[in-house]
């Protein structure tokens, strides 16, 4: 094994090591919609003293998991980017199955709530998030990067569209981050869409009010607005609403 190799794993089972602790995983699952909080907030969420919320926090911040921005006397901690949200995401998927058990059909525990509609740190999760994946792949308005895994490509068609529907997509393009990504849903099991599309998608159902935030959770509620405009959308008739 080379010395890059060695390298790697090491940084894997370090990485590994840091979320394994259920006030750290219990953190790192709150922070998941993409809001920042304090230290207070974040040891009521881990269920633990501020003494050792801090502890957990240094080391969450160590490994690059998270990071500390500070406004006046307040700390604020938020994950440290998309990259580790589409991670936590994916690590959700594999929680969900059972080691060892044979091969079943999947049945979904999440709360309806979560599962409908949810943030994925910067972008949308859930039920709708994998219908709407789904239909501009149908649409061939993303193809698949034969270069990068599980990125796509946006194509002539996905411009013209996309930007019918208002979004912005030179502003999209203009990020630093990759522009649209496949991200394993851990609640359906299927992929939603990730990168600085997916993320300026969910901004503009917030914009034109199609979801709303819900209070200390990462479920968003669709209003009768936004269930006209994804009918509209996606081509559903009522019965498949």
């Amino acid at each position: 094994m080379d010395d890059k190799q060695n390298f790697a794993d090491m940084a894997l089972a370090e990485l590994a090591q840091s979320m394994a602790e259920p006030a750290r995983a219990r953190m790192l699952c709150c922070l998941m919609d993409g809001h920042a909080r304090t230290a207070t907030e974040l040891a009521a969420v881990g269920e633990v003293a501020a003494s050792t919320a801090s502890a957990h926090l240094a080391r969450l911040n160590s490994a690059g998991l998270i990071e500390c921005q500070s406004q006046g006397r307040h700390r604020y901690y938020k994950l440290a980017g998309g990259e580790v949200g589409a991670a936590l995401e994916a690590m959700l998927v594999l929680a969900g199955r059972s080691a060892g058990s044979a091969p079943k059909a999947f049945e979904p525990s999440t709360p309806p709530a979560m599962r409908e509609a949810r943030r994925c740190y910067d972008h949308l999760a859930g039920e709708w998030a994998v219908r709407l994946h789904d239909h501009v792949l149908g649409k061939a308005w993303l193809e698949v990067d034969t270069e990068l895994p599980r990125a796509y490509t946006l194509s002539g068609a996905g411009e013209a569209g996309f930007a019918a529907l208002g979004l912005d997509v030179t502003a999209a393009r203009s990020t630093r981050r990759r522009l649209a990504c496949a991200c394993m849903d851990w609640s359906v099991r299927s992929p939603h869409l990730g990168g600085a599309l997916g993320a300026a998608w969910l901004q503009l159902m917030l914009a034109e009010a199609w979801v709303e935030s819900e209070l200390d959770s990462r479920a968003l509620r669709l209003t009768q607005r936004g269930r006209s405009g994804l009918q509209r959308l996606l081509g559903l008739s009522s019965h498949e609403f």
